[in-house]
């Protein structure tokens, strides 16, 4: 099967009078492993169930969402790759222009609070229907209540708002698939982990969250129900959760196991297309194909719990990796495709040396309740080993056919300096082989007292690697260059800092910053947590946080030297810098 039906004509064609299971997404439908609705589609049809997909349904008509038909079992809604807001508004709340997952890339297909949407139309037409199932990372990030930066108030549960029967949240191949086993049967589906529901009636054994009427009238009972939320992530050491929503009760059932390396490894054996399907794509291309066709997802998860990043909640801070065959298989793939030249765009994962080592206390017990695996600096129980990165890169770039092999994703350079025995060679690798002139690192920032607030080691670090960079990249003879993300405008962040952070990357990287993003506060991270509730959730003490969007831009601008409202400056730059990739792009990892 080339792709997942979309059309009445390609159920005819599979030989198919009705669907077990339609997805509906707010992404085009792009057939790639780094598409999370085409991960489900593909894994739910793996195991024998009839999956169709109806991408960016028109929302003011019956003509898209009724193409398919009534599904035999349940309807899986998904917001898309990013939460729709995100997709659609800048951290300054204008509106987007563009979108990497629409044809054509005009951003005009995706609705606000897509999951809601998209619930509430097949309901106007399918009177009576079968279960409507959330999952995606809208849906994983909004499944209790959350602050929402868009509204600026809190949120219920989304389940509430999309009047929902079930929401899956994380990665969520396997709680995806026990669902459509239980319903396919008709067996009682509310103890299946990795589920929330909503209920009259109270669970045993579940930790109580302060409710919604609770936290709307405290933001210290809010801060209270994040803490218990977020330490209940991990399925080694979660509890089930339960909080009290108007009359009735929010059901999260504790976290699914991380899937084995096997059962990582099969997801990426199905055979995608690495492709638009043609029903969209005579509408347009998508730019995000561009970055994703041809690259490799290693790992999943990230332990580096940076406060304002959503991966841990969705992903897992316990990272889980692919084996070496498992991705070179699939690199060998990609040389039967009629459009690969040779290039491997990357080869990563949220933070791409983060592949092929973990705590072996963590893997066995569970995350630390108190404390973090890299923060406030790297435990000693984590023992970073670049070896098996630097093996598989180099197999990878021995493959027949392959001319280049890029790692793109982000790193984190702490993991590189504490790598006594590897993380030279690892760099020298890097430079040598991986970079394509610029290698991204991403500080956020450089004054101590904001990266506290950010969750992110102090700045000698980034001193260090630095000088470990440059050195490498006179050791291979090459012009290579560093490409620094920052942020403007965190909790905790004034002007002056962002003056301070300005001298700093003038005086000791040599750099006019472009690569500059405005804080926002994302659902379900500590961050939005602080931009709040105005306090640092660790201490109860006061924090500075700036909410006027022109002071904002203003704080970006004291970096980039663009003043708002003045023509902008051009400046010739010591270190090379790439466009603006769209942040939504760069932390989607589905």
């Amino acid at each position: 099967m080339k792709f997942l039906p979309t059309t009445k004509d390609e159920l005819k064609q599979l030989g198919w009078d009705q669907l077990d299971i339609i997805l509906i997404s707010g992404d085009s439908y792009i057939d790639s492993p780094f598409i999370g609705i085409a991960v489900i589609g593909r894994y739910l049809t793996d195991h024998g169930f009839k999956v169709g997909i109806i991408a960016q349904p028109d929302t003011d008509s019956e003509k898209d969402i009724c193409r398919l038909g009534e599904p035999k079992l349940f309807w899986g809604v998904s917001g898309g790759s990013v939460d729709s807001m995100v997709a659609n508004y800048t951290a300054s709340k204008k509106r987007r222009k563009s979108d990497d997952f629409t044809p054509g890339g005009i951003n005009n297909r995706r609705p606000d609070r897509a999951v809601i949407v998209y619930s509430n139309l097949i309901r106007k037409y399918f009177k009576g229907t079968r279960p409507i199932v959330l999952g995606g990372i809208e849906a994983s990030l909004r499944r209790v209540a959350h602050y929402d930066y868009w509204s600026n108030k809190l949120r219920k549960s989304i389940l509430f708002d999309a009047k929902a029967d079930a929401l899956v949240y994380g990665m969520a191949e396997k709680p995806i698939l026990n669902l459509a086993l239980a319903f396919q049967q008709g067996d009682e589906w509310k103890s299946i982990k990795s589920i929330c529901y909503i209920s009259n009636d109270l669970p045993g054994k579940f930790v109580e969250l302060p409710s919604f009427e609770e936290v709307q009238e405290s933001k210290a009972k809010f801060t209270e129900m994040f803490h218990l939320f977020y330490k209940n992530n991990d399925p080694l050491t979660a509890k089930g959760l339960y909080q009290k929503m108007d009359t009735r009760y929010l059901i999260q059932n504790p976290p699914e196991h991380y899937l084995s390396q096997k059962e990582l490894d099969s997801i990426y054996e199905s055979d995608f297309t690495l492709g638009q399907h043609p029903y969209y794509e005579k509408q347009g291309a998508v730019k995000a194909l561009d970055t994703i066709r041809f690259s490799l997802a290693t790992h999943r998860g990230c332990y580096g719990e940076c406060n304002f990043c959503a991966i841990a909640v969705h992903q897992g801070q316990t990272v889980r990796w692919r084996s070496e065959k498992s991705i070179l298989n699939e690199a060998e793939k990609f040389q039967d495709h009629s459009k690969f030249k040779g290039i491997i765009s990357d080869a990563g994962g949220p933070t791409a040396n983060m592949y092929g080592f973990e705590c072996d206390k963590k893997i066995r017990k569970g995350c630390c309740e108190k404390k973090r695996c890299l923060y406030p600096k790297l435990c000693p129980q984590m023992e970073p080993d670049h070896s098996q990165q630097i093996s598989l890169l180099k197999k990878l770039s021995a493959l027949e056919d392959v001319k280049k092999v890029f790692v793109a994703s982000g790193l984190r350079y702490d993991l590189i300096i504490n790598d006594k025995q590897f993380g030279k060679k690892y760099l020298q690798q890097l430079v040598n082989e991986h970079t394509s002139g610029q290698m991204k690192v991403a500080p956020e920032h450089t004054e101590d007292s904001v990266l506290k607030m950010m969750g992110k080691p102090g700045s000698g670090n980034l001193q260090k690697f630095n000088r470990m960079f440059s050195e490498a990249v006179e050791k291979s003879g090459s012009k290579q260059f560093l490409t620094y993300y920052l942020i403007a405008a965190h909790p905790g962040c004034t002007e002056k800092n962002m003056k301070d952070l300005k001298e700093y990357t003038s005086q000791n990287l040599r750099i006019n910053p472009e690569q500059v993003q405005i804080f926002t506060p994302l659902p379900s991270t500590y961050s939005a947590l602080m931009y709040y509730t105005e306090q640092d959730p660790f201490t109860g003490k006061r924090v500075f946080v700036e909410k006027d969007i022109n002071r904002k831009q203003n704080q970006k601008a004291v970096l980039t030297d663009k003043p708002s409202g003045r023509p902008k400056k051009t400046h010739q730059a010591k270190t090379r810098q790439p466009k603006t990739r769209q942040s939504k792009t760069r932390r989607s990892r589905r």
